[in-house]
């Protein structure tokens, strides 16, 4: 008598806790399947991710780009002196933070184009001190994301993963050869007159590296 009564509670309160498990699990069950909501793909309640389209978005976001740039530039004669005196300085004036190497800092200027090599002309700025060599580029390949840190309004939080953030840069550079280089001749540009609007990333004082978002040869 004293072994059996003991045993047939233990039997007796596991069937309870199991019928316990499955009245919770058809709880459960019935509360996801009212959660769940059909949406048809492409309808409005369509919240897939749609894959980054690179072409698409530098198309739509260089005029800004070139539009901000237009608006900050300094003429070059200007930033030269203030670099001279304080670099630091003259970076936190003129310049957008970079990523941490240097500010990029928008430029504005008319000069003599000089020798140029693979794309990129030296540029004779008046009112510039011949130690500050000034360069553009003019493609056909445009390096670097200047142009996408320029305006200190593109970063990589607005992204899905790396891979696109670079693809932005790239994008922006694609749109501004569509929009500014490709009507220019950039292979005779060697002894004229040209007027640019750009941006350069301050790292040597006395070395920029100019992508233009304007370039007219006078």
């Amino acid at each position: 008598m004293s072994t059996v009564a003991p045993t047939i509670n233990r039997r007796s309160k596991r069937g309870v806790r199991a019928a316990i498990v499955a009245v919770l699990a058809v709880i459960l069950i019935v509360a996801m399947a009212l959660s769940t909501k059909a949406v048809k793909i492409g309808s409005a309640g369509d919240t897939q991710v749609k894959a980054f389209n690179p072409a698409v978005y530098g198309e739509a976001q260089f005029p800004k780009t070139q539009s901000a740039i237009e608006g900050k530039a300094v003429s070059a004669d200007t930033l030269a002196v203030a670099i001279a005196k304080d670099q630091d300085a003259a970076g936190k004036q003129y310049g957008v933070a970079g990523g941490g190497i240097g500010p990029e800092i928008s430029v504005k200027f008319t000069g003599v184009a000089g020798s140029e090599d693979a794309g990129i002309y030296t540029v004779k700025v008046p009112n510039v001190p011949d130690s500050v060599i000034i360069r553009v580029q003019t493609g056909p390949a445009i390096n670097g994301t200047d142009l996408r840190d320029a305006t200190g309004t593109i970063s990589f939080e607005q992204f899905t993963n790396q891979i696109d953030y670079q693809n932005a840069g790239y994008a922006i550079n694609t749109a501004m050869k569509k929009a500014v280089l490709s009507k220019v001749d950039t292979g005779k540009l060697t002894g004229k007159t040209i007027s640019v609007v750009g941006v350069f990333q301050l790292i040597n004082p006395n070395g920029w590296l100019v992508t233009p978002v304007k370039l007219d040869v006078k």
